[in-house]
């Protein structure tokens, strides 16, 4: 079956990067689908229960009929999970091993938060191997259209604190891409959540930036909260000790909201609506959309 040519479709769709191609109607006699979800990953057995085995349930729950199996990006985190007699394949490694067990249609869905650097790489690993299958692509991360950001924020303001401050703390990243977490800060002040920040670990905004405007705003609790999918070493550390204890140190009043987004199930929600629109869309790539204008 040949794909369907590209058309437009409205923008708030988040397709207007995407042309309709069905991953699964284009799969003749003796091919095999599996569903590759990505993870970063964490050393935390009780969040990885709580996050990353829940949302591979739903996956296989939602895709049913085909294989779903995972991998990890962080190899430090593969590297300690080894010494404890924990075995996880590294996204190329896991395609590689699809490739050998016979899988010719490939849909991958990655629990990243922003399209940043982790993002880039796992793209790069699968164009590497794309030519290995018949068809290979993947969903996108949890923020990508406007959409996305409103969705999930009405996902997180529900779990917000009821008096004072929300914290969300993001990881963050050293390239342009950080400016999603700024994206996402403008967003929930435009729709009245004016009691809500944004800060990273790593990025813009920073904790000084975040600091200024609780300062401006004269609050006086705080509650964190980690703006990443698992608990693991930055909510545990970075959040629960070093910020926790800055602010303390200023007078704030700070409690911590130690759940990671995957726990949330809207955010799971959302991520398994990616996967599903990735089955049912092919992304464009620049050259191709260009000869269409």
């Amino acid at each position: 079956m040949t794909d369907t040519p590209a058309r437009t479709v409205p923008h708030d769709d988040g397709k207007g990067n995407f042309k309709p191609s069905d991953l699964f109607a284009s799969m003749q006699a003796g091919d095999k689908a599996a569903l590759l979800m990505v993870h970063f990953g964490t050393t935390y057995d009780e969040t990885r229960q709580l996050t990353i085995d829940v949302i591979n349930n739903k996956a296989k729950e939602a895709f049913k009929d085909i294989e779903v199996r995972e991998a990890y990006t962080s190899r430090i985190i593969i590297r300690r999970l080894k010494t404890r007699g924990i075995e996880k394949l590294n996204p190329a490694e896991a395609l590689k091993q699809l490739k050998a067990d016979g899988f010719t249609h490939i849909l991958i869905q990655s629990t990243n938060i922003i399209e940043g650097v982790e993002m880039e790489s796992l793209r790069k690993d699968i164009a590497s191997l794309e030519k290995e299958f018949k068809d290979i692509r993947i969903g996108n991360p949890l923020l990508y259209t406007p959409e996305d950001y409103e969705n999930v924020i009405a996902a997180i303001v529900r779990k917000g604190a009821k008096e004072g401050a929300t914290v969300l703390v993001g990881h963050g990243t050293y390239t342009p891409s950080t400016a999603q977490y700024a994206m996402t800060d403008y967003m929930l002040k435009a729709k009245g959540y004016t009691d809500y920040y944004v800060t990273t670990i790593e990025g813009y905004p920073t904790f000084d930036d975040m600091l200024a405007k609780l300062e401006a705003a004269k609050v006086k609790k705080v509650m964190l909260m980690p703006f990443m999918f698992v608990a693991g070493d930055h909510a545990n550390n970075d959040i629960a000790i070093d910020m926790k204890k800055e602010l303390e140190d200023k007078g704030y009043e700070v409690s911590i909201f130690m759940q990671g987004l995957g726990q949330n199930i809207d955010i799971q929600n959302i991520f398994i609506k990616h996967a599903k629109f990735a089955a049912k869309y092919k992304m464009i790539n620049i050259t191709e959309k260009k000869k269409q204008l």
